[in-house]
């Protein structure tokens, strides 16, 4: 795409100004989790446990239901399922006879064990152990927009470093059909386990790149004709924004918004405008808002 083309007009102007990030300041964000301390249940004598401090998922779990469900649609190998000790109901039902009939081990454990590999998180009596999610790299998400017949819309995540922001944003990436999701090598988290479980099984079919650089990626983008939009406070009216080219949008971390450099290489700065007392949104809410009005412009061709 010529990019000294006229697709944005006068409204869309880089601004200067930041006032952290457009969607959430990192203080009193309503859907942050308690990560550190997550209990289980019940006790041994049927009372609720108390608090206990647990770790990260052990590496390679995918937890839950609907997470454990996608990663089997997905194809991904997996070297075991397991399963919560005499819980064969609803949709358990359903997974283990999908793991039997791909061969795959089906081992059942106590709901301790399941607490432990799962970090205390809420695994809904299912754990699967999978070979770790590859990474991919921007060219091939390029190029699957390419064999779509789409224009490209990719996701980059600025230093975000709660890994269940990253899952919900990753999972938002995926609802809104954009090609891919671009996060940082340092700086962040990674695919961790607990991505994995806050994405709701959106992560088994959508590709993520880990760059060295993320405003050099930015630069290298704009070469190839990709149009890069940060999501910040202080930009411009994101409804004013024709999104119908090929987009690259940037959400930035929970505290210090999107870096400096990688503001001031993006073509626009694009804000979400606030109507009541509260100034800010979460990153993965913001992404929903607005990549869902790309995906719309880019598929429909409606401007506003």
């Amino acid at each position: 795409m010529d990019r000294s083309n006229d697709k944005r007009d006068s409204r869309q102007k880089t601004s200067g100004g930041r006032g952290g990030a457009a969607y959430g300041t990192g203080k009193g964000q309503g859907d942050r989790r308690e990560r550190a301390a997550r209990p289980a249940k019940y006790a041994s004598n049927g009372r609720p446990a108390a608090r206990t401090q647990f770790s990260e998922p052990v590496p390679g779990a995918v937890i839950g239901r609907n997470a454990v469900r996608e990663l089997l649609k997905s194809g991904r190998t997996i070297d075991k399922l397991l399963v919560r000790r005499g819980d064969r109901e609803g949709s358990i039902v359903v997974l283990v006879a999908e793991a039997v009939n791909r061969g795959i081990p089906v081992v059942e454990v106590d709901a301790a064990k399941l607490d432990d590999m799962s970090g205390g998180g809420n695994h809904q009596g299912v754990l699967a152990m999978a070979a770790e999610k590859e990474y991919t790299d921007v060219d091939s998400m390029l190029a699957m927009a390419a064999e779509r017949g789409e224009k490209p819309l990719l996701v980059i995540a600025d230093g975000i470093e709660d890994p269940w922001n990253l899952g919900a944003l990753i999972r938002c990436a995926e609802c809104a059909g954009a090609h891919g999701v671009i996060i940082p090598k340092r700086g962040a988290v990674g695919l961790t386990p607990a991505v994995t479980k806050a994405s709701a099984g959106a992560i088994e079919h959508m590709p993520v790149a880990k760059v060295a650089n993320i405003a050099a990626t930015v630069e290298d983008l704009k070469k190839k004709g990709v149009w890069v939009f940060a999501s910040e406070a202080g930009g411009v009216d994101f409804y004013d924004v024709d999104f119908d080219v090929p987009a690259a949008i940037v959400f930035g971390s929970e505290g210090d918004g999107i870096a400096r450099l990688v503001r001031e290489k993006s073509d626009y700065t694009i804000s979400i405008p606030m109507y009541g007392q509260v100034n800010s949104l979460n990153v993965s809410t913001a992404a929903s808002v607005i990549l869902t009005r790309a995906a719309r412009m880019q598929r429909s061709g409606k401007k506003l």
